[in-house]
């Protein structure tokens, strides 16, 4: 799988193939195969498995709402997970980007997304007017952020990026 994220990631999904990945990963053909049916299985589980890190840490006791410190853990564990694992996040914006690749995904993809409604609770218990607008808000900041990061990871600031999203909504 970590072969496969490389290759989808850094060569695309569709000049990607199930050889390739093989090759590249020194083991058979066959072998994949014996793991994942097709090529869009194998991307799905990618990003399965890349959200699941992510939503792990929101609402880690799992009583349905969230404090200061879980939403704190929540924003700074998205942060690292971008830093150590640059390369799932170019293949989650390529897929997003690319028509032909994001129809493969997009019936099984929302099963993937972190669970916004915990987000949209913590807004309304911190009293802001339209919580479910603030949870898409939140979402979209955290997109583009990552989004620039991952064009400029040198220059991009941010650790203070970081610090104004737990500062505005904390």
């Amino acid at each position: 799988m970590q072969t496969a994220l490389e290759l989808f990631a850094n060569e695309g999904y569709y000049p990607t193939s199930i050889s390739r990945i093989a090759q590249k990963a020194k083991i058979s053909k066959g072998l994949i195969y014996n793991y994942f049916e097709s090529k869009e299985e194998l991307i799905l589980s990618i990003l399965a498995n890349g959200t699941r890190q992510l939503t792990e840490h929101l609402d880690p006791d799992h009583d349905g709402s969230l404090t200061d410190d879980e939403f704190e853990l929540f924003i700074n564990e998205n942060f690292r997970i971008l830093q150590e694992n640059l390369d799932y996040w170019k293949l989650y914006f390529s897929t997003m980007m690319q028509p032909a690749v994001f129809k493969l995904v997009k019936d099984k993809f929302p099963h993937f997304l972190p669970p916004l409604k915990v987000v949209e609770g913590y807004f309304h218990e911190k009293g802001f007017e339209n919580p479910g607008l603030e949870a898409a808000l939140l979402d979209s900041m955290l997109d583009g952020i990552f989004l620039n990061f991952i064009m400029d990871p040198e220059g991009f600031p941010l650790e203070k990026m970081k610090q104004i999203i737990i500062e505005r909504y904390k």
